[in-house]
């Protein structure tokens, strides 16, 4: 499949794209785990990468989100790339910092979006740190 260039990163799919990935930054830094869970593909194909965490379908990531700590949510975004093409998929690069006990951590998350008929949702995330200085 040919993406015309037209149709790579259209302003009203990036706008939307956005829209979704800002839902889900408050969301995860404020613990919605509801909103999270909404946002994230109900498929046994979802992937979910995390940084001590490898889950495998939509099960296993709403299992960690009810069981993961909310302490130390709080991130700040340093950099956003969005990528769409056509009207149904996306491309979502974040890198953030966040505050630690050993000082500051750099970190990246990397979203696949799809458009359902629901609306978008992540189908594969994956989430790493810099290694500290």
């Amino acid at each position: 499949m040919s993406q015309s260039p037209d149709q790579i990163n259209r302003r009203d799919v990036v706008a939307e794209v956005t829209d979704a990935l800002m839902r889900y930054e408050a969301a995860l830094t404020g613990n919605d785990v509801d909103t999270l869970d909404e946002l994230f593909w109900a498929s046994d194909h979802t992937v979910r990468y995390g940084a001590t965490e490898m889950l495998y379908g939509y099960d296993e990531i709403q299992a960690f989100r009810k069981s993961r700590n909310p302490a130390n949510l709080d991130r700040r975004i340093r950099q956003i790339a969005i990528t769409t093409f056509g009207e149904d998929f996306a491309t979502a690069s974040i890198e953030f910092e966040r505050d630690g006990e050993n000082g500051l951590s750099i970190g990246r998350q990397s979203q696949c979006w799809v458009r359902f008929d629901v609306g978008w949702r992540v189908v594969s995330a994956h989430v790493s740190a810099l290694p500290k200085n």
